[in-house]
């Protein structure tokens, strides 16, 4: 069977391979394919084009990806079980980077069904091209809101993540399980990444910082929800992607210190990894939105409320173990990263500040 004898890891090489990167037209996916393609790589870039945010800004995206020569744009949905299955036999890639899934802890109270078509029926197609197809290493994003319920600080990879308090958090954890049963069934290598509030040009349109920038800039009160005391491990984009992109040809090896009695969720016996990639540095709301107002050069006016059902009051990544397996720590401040997407914004939509 394909994809059963695991490769050496002292015998891979991440540059120069076939790379597969779902959601490429996503943010994540967009800024880690445009960085794998500058690094060498050869990028196929799979995306559904949905329109649970403005299409036109996903393939704003794709339209600079498809400039390069190395790159090439798979429309189909990851659902799509034959489909994905001819790519795969197709495509022959060395490594699959699964970025592709329904986002967002609110709408999950919404439209729970696309989630489980997205994120699990979707993801098993992905770990059976991985398995049948000899692939290197299937990376896969996961999210910081699989901690739900957990309120030790920082957020641990060691810890235990049983208590989800959104669908999306309970769809990303079962990720994680599923990719555990292939690497322990098949020796297909796994690593899950738990990315924690990533922001940055070229964002998402249902995420804070964007549309907080658009209703300041448009003079219309924003929605500031725990009264402005949450607290997040902003993440600024280009951190994000450096980290996969390090982590791609990093293979997980079997834990020879990995104890049933005393089980690691991080690690195991078979060759399988979890990973927090966060900035590592909390920011409250309400800062994060003075940098925000301090970048815009206007006040937002604010319409403070309750905590939402599904989120959680804060976050705060340890990212210990990436640091130590990589060399490699996220540390963008929100004052850079804020008016990096500013500056984007303000040219994107031909804004002139007032």
């Amino acid at each position: 069977m394909a994809g059963c004898v695991p490769p050496d890891p002292d015998d891979v090489r991440a540059d120069m391979s076939r790379i597969l990167v779902t959601g490429a037209a996503g943010f994540i996916g967009f800024h880690l394919s445009r960085l794998l393609l500058a690094r060498g790589d050869s990028v196929a870039g799979l995306d559904n084009l949905n329109d649970y945010y403005d299409v036109n800004l996903k393939r704003e995206r794709l339209n600079m990806l498809e400039a390069a020569d190395r790159f090439r744009f798979v429309k189909m949905d990851l659902s799509d079980r034959q489909g994905v299955q001819g790519l795969f036999e197709e495509g022959k890639f060395d490594y699959v980077v699964n970025l592709a899934a329904q986002a967002g802890v609110r709408y999950s109270l919404i439209n729970p069904y696309s989630y489980i078509d997205s994120n699990i029926s979707g993801f098993i197609n992905i770990l059976e091209g991985c398995r049948h197809n000899g692939v290197r290493h299937l990376v896969f994003a996961s999210s910081s809101s699989v901690y739900g319920a957990n309120t030790r600080m920082p957020f641990s990879v060691h810890d235990n993540v049983d208590h989800p308090v959104s669908i999306y958090a309970a769809t990303k954890k079962s990720n994680e399980l599923m990719a555990h049963a292939y690497s322990s069934l098949y020796q297909l290598p796994c690593t899950g990444l738990r990315f924690f509030t990533v922001y940055g040009p070229w964002g998402r349109p249902d995420m804070a910082l964007f549309l907080f920038t658009r209703a300041i800039r448009e003079g219309r009160p924003i929605d500031v929800f725990n009264y402005g005391k949450m607290k997040r491990d902003f993440t600024y984009i280009d951190d994000i992607v450096k980290g996969v992109a390090e982590l791609i040809g990093h293979l997980p090896r079997p834990d020879p210190q990995w104890s049933a009695d005393r089980p690691d969720p991080a690690a195991s016996y078979a060759p399988y990894r979890l990973y927090n990639i966060g900035n590592n540095n909390p920011v409250e709301l309400a800062a994060f939105i003075s940098v925000l107002e301090d970048c815009l050069g206007r006040k937002a006016v604010m319409n403070l409320l309750p905590i939402q059902p599904g989120d959680v009051p804060a976050t705060y990544a340890d990212i210990e173990d990436l640091e130590r397996e990589t060399g490699f720590r996220p540390s963008t401040p929100i004052e850079y990263g804020i008016r990096k997407f500013v500056e984007w914004y303000d040219e994107y939509y031909s804004v002139r500040p007032s």
